[in-house]
């Protein structure tokens, strides 16, 4: 069995991958008592022949949860960093580490799924898009304020534009808590919509899938205008493929 970890901006999520799929998965937000959460979650779980991370916050965070894994289950974290190329897919970035870690494994999941080509939308406190071709480059992608981070943005940079409570989303809104948001979910799904549409005219001969993970991405997903699916854990499948293909020397 193998413990993947996967460190967003918002979230830990982990998962116990077994021969049979995940045999135990959790979440927790950071402002959670994580060692406590952790240490709940784990406490009668088999120990894992081996622990493998992806992240995107700060080495402290990344030492916490290593000092956890240690004191849980007496093992390091192998923290997969993002390489030019692995696991079929290669990176389109000049400075390759540049790329989050996280876009990187979303690829390499949609890619040994056969979803290729295809857009990947991340809908999280970050909104990134990363288009993929048949045979595994990235041709490159954005990356925007998620919805609830324009939310925050626009709220904390205005005077007089304080709702009282929060607002629906509408086509056209005739209030202040709706209008802001329904301006910032549209504006996150209109990106969506022209980056997909961009790359399907590059594509003219291959249908592209559009795969939509993250914390926001099933709220997303209704307000889109083109065809698009939910692909969740795609950060924590591509952690198990890249294991797969990069296996560890036997562990104690």
């Amino acid at each position: 069995m193998r413990l993947l970890l996967d460190l967003g901006n918002t979230r830990l999520k982990w998962a116990l991958a077994s021969a049979n799929g995940w045999s135990a998965r959790g979440a927790l937000a950071w402002n959670d008592d994580v060692p406590t959460a952790l240490a709940s979650a784990w406490r009668d779980m088999p120990r894992p022949a081996r622990v493998v991370g992806a992240s995107v916050v700060d080495a402290a965070r990344e030492a916490d949860v290593e000092k956890i894994v240690a004191g849980t289950f007496a093992r390091d974290v192998t923290w997969v960093r993002t390489p030019a190329e692995a696991c079929g897919v290669r990176n389109a970035y000049a400075e390759p580490q540049r790329l989050g870690v996280d876009r990187f494994l979303a690829m390499v999941a949609a890619h040994a799924a056969g979803h290729a080509p295809c857009v990947l939308a991340g809908i999280g406190t970050a909104l990134t898009l990363d288009a993929l071709g048949a045979d595994g480059t990235h041709l490159g992608g954005l990356i925007a304020p998620g919805p609830l981070l324009m939310q925050q943005s626009l709220l904390g940079a205005t005077a007089r534009v304080r709702p009282a409570q929060a607002g629906a989303i509408r086509d056209i809104a005739d209030n202040t808590a709706d209008a802001v948001a329904s301006g910032c979910w549209l504006a996150a799904a209109a990106l969506v919509e022209r980056f997909a549409r961009r790359i399907a005219e590059q594509s003219s001969k291959t249908a592209v899938r559009l795969l939509l993970d993250g914390g926001d991405a099933d709220l997303l997903l209704p307000l889109l205008t083109v065809p698009g699916e939910l692909a969740a854990d795609s950060v924590l499948r591509g952690l198990l493929v890249w294991a797969d293909a990069h296996p560890a020397a036997t562990a104690p």
